[in-house]
């Protein structure tokens, strides 16, 4: 006569349980941390730095039509 008795399937094992409760913190742990990104950025895209950046912009005159040039002529290297 076999006997009925058979091994405890997988996922009643610890390994098993112990691997999905790593998975499960690993993926809180993810979310939260896109969450908190997210935030941060919503944080900062709705502060006012669009208008300081125009009011710097609208102070300074430049005399070559608006574009920065670096005033490399004007440095002698000597050799």
């Amino acid at each position: 006569a076999l006997s009925a008795q058979t091994e405890a399937p997988f996922y009643e094992e610890w390994w098993f349980l112990l691997v999905m409760a790593l998975s499960s913190l690993i993926l809180i742990l993810l979310v939260v941390f896109a969450l908190v990104l997210h935030g941060q950025s919503k944080k900062y895209k709705n502060c006012s730095t669009g208008k300081t950046i125009s009011n710097v912009d609208e102070s300074v005159t430049l005399d070559n039509g608006g574009f920065t040039a670096l005033e490399l002529n004007s440095r002698h290297l000597n050799i």
